[in-house]
């Protein structure tokens, strides 16, 4: 079975099929860095995160892109109201870019928490500047576009496929605005790709049409067209963004370049809190900060962010997650139960005894992860795909009941976490805290000095020695066996 994805624009499942592969370029809506990211941005960034992982997982060389907005996000999301990012910035009474720079530098330290890969570029929108001028002359010059008093507006009706991706009619939108249509515009679809700047506007840049700075949607079509060309294979974000956001970005892109922009459109659903969508906007959102920390009236400790990252994973990307702090513990220990199988068997690997590898091991092996594939073939079904993991987890306690397994067996079991659990969906980590912790390691070295002198002993005929050493190990936890390739240990 191939990968299969849910494509918006098309409203169905598809094949997925890259444009020139085995090269696949990604584009993912990045954050507006106005403040800490919160339990919503995990579920999105996780769900492309596990997206891109899987397309690497799968042989494709992957390109991903994931911007960051620190200018031209308007408070209402359309073309009305104060930039975000100087709205925020004059609460803390700073310059916008410093609090921009700050926010970034908080957005990555959470994603790195979350064992996010870090996508290849980051591009910043105050950046690109001269490219977005660049975009708007483009449209203009084809009669998309049209200046009003210093500002510059797309005109909608000049593209017949407003609308395709949402499904939206122009004629609806027309008749359906809530808000007073701007004397600026010619309609009231019509979306702004520069704004004007008032004196007292901090961030602003000299144009063709005076001092201004770029709309919301232009950064996401000049910075997916310069790192990944005309045409890309997948771009992602919220579903929240798929109107106006991606539907302004296909028409100004494909108007611009006379060529499709977008072949495989993927939205995830957003988290909800009481039925309501997480949102600062609204108050009601929980940072990844206050979660780690256990700083929040709405959980009762602070959760790890691999608890975090598996709460995402138990529900599908296209379906909303209700937040609860039930929700949050039993993915806590979903996610323990598979960190501590893991440390185990590691710890395992080192004492057990030399041999060939299980043959129905292997086999039990090679149907976990076609089952794996089979689930994440299926549109991304993570939910499934993790009860793979802990499928794993329960053939590894079995194994851990036989002293006689071998380490080359235990190997193998530790490859496939390391693919399955650690490549793909990122639950599970190459190094622990306990794996290369200082302590560990001296505890190891005095428990194998014990054991040689208690095997020396024994060699000697010293019997009584050697079973002083055993009771003293007992006495710290640590249990002995002795098998035929030796003598192993373990903690009781």
């Amino acid at each position: 079975m191939s990968l299969t994805l849910y494509n918006t624009l098309t409203r169905k499942t598809e094949e997925f099929k890259p444009l020139n592969p085995p090269k696949v370029g990604v584009y993912v809506c990045g954050p507006t860095v106005y403040g800490h990211a919160h339990l919503g941005h995990a579920k999105s960034y996780i769900s492309f995160d596990i997206l891109v992982r899987y397309l690497r997982y799968l042989g494709y060389s992957v390109s991903y892109i994931q911007n960051i907005t620190d200018v031209g996000h308007l408070t209402d999301n359309a073309d009305a109201g104060e930039d975000k990012l100087a709205v925020a910035a004059a609460k803390e009474q700073i310059h916008p870019m410093a609090l921009a720079e700050f926010y970034t530098r908080s957005f990555f330290a959470d994603m790195d928490e979350l064992n996010c890969v870090r996508p290849d570029i980051s591009p910043r929108a105050s950046g690109h500047i001269p490219e977005q001028i660049e975009l708007v002359e483009t449209l203009l010059k084809k009669g998309f576009a049209y200046e009003s008093n210093g500002s510059v507006y797309f005109d909608v009706s000049k593209f017949k496929d407003y609308g395709k991706l949402s499904g939206r009619n122009v004629e609806e939108m027309q008749a359906g605005a809530r808000v007073e249509i701007s004397k600026e515009k010619r309609n009231a679809a019509d979306f702004a790709l520069w704004k004007k700047a008032e004196p007292n506007h901090i961030m602003q840049w000299p144009s063709p049409w005076g001092r201004g700075y770029p709309g919301w949607h232009l950064e996401c079509s000049v910075m997916s067209m310069k790192y990944l060309g005309k045409t890309i294979d997948i771009h992602g974000g919220g579903l929240e963004n798929q109107f106006p956001h991606h539907e302004c970005e296909i028409a100004q892109s494909e108007a611009a370049n006379d060529a499709q922009f977008v072949r495989y459109w993927l939205h995830n659903n957003m988290v909800t809190v009481d039925g309501q969508k997480m949102g600062k906007s609204l108050g009601n959102f929980i940072t990844l900060k206050q979660v780690f920390a256990g700083k929040h009236e709405r959980i009762s400790r602070a959760y790890t962010p691999l608890a975090v990252r598996q709460l995402v994973l138990n529900s599908h990307y296209r379906s909303p997650l209700d937040f609860s702090d039930a929700a949050l513990f039993a993915a806590q220990s979903g996610s323990d139960r598979i960190t501590k199988a893991v440390i185990e068997l590691r710890k395992a690997i080192a004492n057990a005894p030399a041999g060939k590898t299980d043959e129905k091991v292997v086999a039990k092996l090679t149907d976990l992860e076609q089952k794996f594939q089979q689930a994440m073939n299926d549109d991304l079904n993570t939910s499934i795909a993790t009860s793979v993991i802990f499928e794993l987890v329960s053939e590894t306690n079995k194994l851990f009941g036989d002293a006689k397994t071998s380490a080359e067996t235990l190997t193998a079991v530790n490859k496939m976490f390391s693919r399955l659990g650690g490549d793909v969906l990122g639950i599970v980590l190459e190094n622990y805290p306990q794996d290369n912790s200082s302590s560990d390691k001296l505890m190891d070295h005095l428990i194998k000095k014990q054991i040689e002198e208690r095997a020396s002993a024994r060699k000697n005929k010293d019997f009584a020695k050697a079973d002083a050493v055993r009771k003293e190990l007992e006495e710290f936890g640590v249990i002995l066996e002795d098998t035929p390739k030796g003598t192993v240990w373990k903690l009781k």
